[in-house]
């Protein structure tokens, strides 16, 4: 469900005609809805009512701080990865104690500043990584609330890439020396091990594995109380798919019976982490169409939106619906055309033999479900300044992030001296 519909022939986001946005903003741009925000939220948090749980919103999904806020405002906590996770979501209003850090590679320094912004959970992810909380936790008098995340070996029959929770990832600690971790942790100190925690990738579109690996977190939990471990706390992770294509993933609402079906025996507190399921719908990318290339085997539209700008469907082989920004008359003729972008690399398209309008120079067209690792995975290849931003509620847009300025972009280079000054 999402809020990108035509309005007397003109696709909008809410009341807001994309057309408009593009004469305000340029393109290509990343466009957010607020009422599929608010939507996706409110209907994954309603259906875990009565089952005492935080709902914390995967940063990496979409990190701009006005998402960020817009979800903070429904009560939402957040799930952050780095240093630059954990400030966009205090600068955005979330609570440090609705703060989960997760994340194999933390450095010294985001440590430091998890304990010191006290966040709510650090999820270990290895021994060396205990020890490191441990000392550093303890030289600043300070208990450091942790959960381990355990790797269950569970096969999340997602794509290759974004599976998670097999014992060849390199994620989390093997749920069978979970016990030894877990007794080293109540001996070290400065730590508090108030939780267990798993996630076994993303993109999930059948229960299945999510009852595998809960089932084996729920009877973890059983066997670290037995050892006498206080646990009182299992975080679930994310991983909840949505519907690019033709998917039909769980509702969350199904998802909330399994979870309550699987771990409300514990008595636990509960955290969630979905990222993708609240954003994924709720953005599109604009883009402008360059040309219309007649190829000898292929007709090409060549549009100002780069791989750079969206690397899903390079990266992933990901599926996005592409559709015209006016709508088509009914009966319009179409054509089989590849929708490429821009960049130097034949990887660089967003659909083959996609069946669209005939369609001319400047012409808009939305590249749809792109709110989630979207702007967030752009980066500057080929020197392509990073895009903008706008957030839309209701009639009234906002650019929530500029477009990078060329300028801007070159200055980030620092000629060293040796070479001179050839620009004078």
């Amino acid at each position: 469900m999402d809020h990108f519909t035509y309005i007397d022939g003109q696709l909008h986001a809410e009341s807001v005609p994309l057309s408009r946005i593009a004469e305000a903003a340029g393109t290509p741009t990343y466009v957010y809805s607020t009422a599929t925000l608010v939507h996706h939220y409110r209907t994954f948090a309603d259906a875990f009512a009565g089952q005492n749980a935080t709902i914390c919103y995967a940063v990496k999904a979409n990190s701009n701080q006005a998402v960020i806020a817009t979800l903070a405002r429904q009560g939402a906590g957040a799930d952050v990865l780095s240093e630059g996770e954990l400030r966009r979501a205090l600068k955005a209003g979330v609570p440090a104690a609705k703060i989960v850090f997760s994340g194999i590679g933390k450095s010294r320094r985001e440590i430091a500043l998890a304990l010191e912004a006290g966040v709510g959970q650090i999820n270990v992810e290895s021994e060396p990584e205990l020890e490191l909380i441990s000392a550093l936790a303890s030289a600043r008098g300070a208990m450091a609330p942790i959960a381990i995340r355990v790797n269950p070996d569970v096969d999340a029959k997602t794509h290759e890439k974004i599976t998670t929770g097999r014992k060849e990832n390199k994620f989390g600690i093997a749920l069978a020396r979970a016990p030894e971790i877990y007794a080293r942790a109540a001996a070290l100190p400065g730590i508090e091990a108030v939780g267990v925690a798993i996630h076994i990738g993303s993109q999930l579109t059948e229960l299945g594995p999510f009852g595998d690996a809960f089932t084996l977190a729920a009877g973890l939990v059983e066997t670290l109380r037995g050892a006498g471990h206080p646990i009182r706390r299992l975080d679930l992770g994310g991983g909840l798919g949505i519907p690019y294509r033709d998917e039909t993933p769980p509702s969350p609402a199904d998802y909330a019976a399994l979870v309550r079906e699987t771990t409300g025996h514990l008595g636990v507190e509960l955290v969630l982490e979905p990222g993708r399921l609240i954003a994924g719908n709720a953005g599109i990318l604009l883009t402008r169409v360059l040309y219309v290339k007649q190829g000898t085997a292929k007709s090409f539209v060549v549009v100002d939106a780069g791989m750079n700008d969206l690397m899903r469907p390079a990266l992933y082989d990901a599926w996005h619906r592409i559709v015209p920004v006016v709508e088509p008359a009914m009966g319009a003729p179409t054509a089989a055309v590849d929708v490429v972008g821009p960049v130097c690399e034949t990887t660089d398209i967003f659909g083959h033999d996609r069946i669209l309008p005939m369609l001319e120079c400047d012409d808009l067209l939305a590249i749809r479900s792109a709110g989630a690792y979207g702007a967030v995975m752009a980066s500057t290849y080929n020197t392509r300044p990073l895009v903008a931003e706008v957030l839309v509620k209701d009639d009234a847009l906002a650019v929530i992030r500029a477009r990078q300025d060329m300028a801007e972009l070159l200055a980030m280079d620092r000629i060293p001296a040796w070479l001179g000054d050839e620009s004078q």
